[in-house]
């Protein structure tokens, strides 16, 4: 029997909360041709990923975990209470709260 190392059965440690995030936050400022509604107004994915950015800071020890950070800071706006949308290039609409799960999800998913 041939020996195998000690590192190959070992899996990869979790990715902290702090980075699922942020690369949450770098997803949406990633979305090329993709427009993010607020309050009824556009915005491009970089000037939104900087007011997630802001939020996430100002909720301060509230959110913990990208799960948090989804429902408090990602999902709608808190003066208006109105949810955030996302318009991707081919015209479909989706709520910001659904297309983070997916990919927070997806995410989790990778080895």
């Amino acid at each position: 029997m041939i020996p195998v190392p000690l590192l190959l059965l070992v899996a990869p440690a979790p990715m902290p909360e702090a980075q699922k995030i942020e690369a949450l936050i770098q997803a949406v400022a990633d979305l090329q041709g993709a427009v993010f509604f607020r309050n009824g107004s556009q915005h491009a994915p970089k000037e939104a990923a900087e007011h997630l950015r802001l939020k996430w800071k100002n909720a301060g020890r509230k959110v913990k975990t990208a799960p948090e950070f989804i429902q408090y800071c990602a999902s709608g706006s808190s003066l208006s209470g109105k949810p955030y949308e996302i318009r991707f290039r081919d015209g479909r609409t989706v709520l910001a709260r659904d297309w983070l799960w997916t990919e927070l999800k997806r995410m989790e998913a990778k080895p």
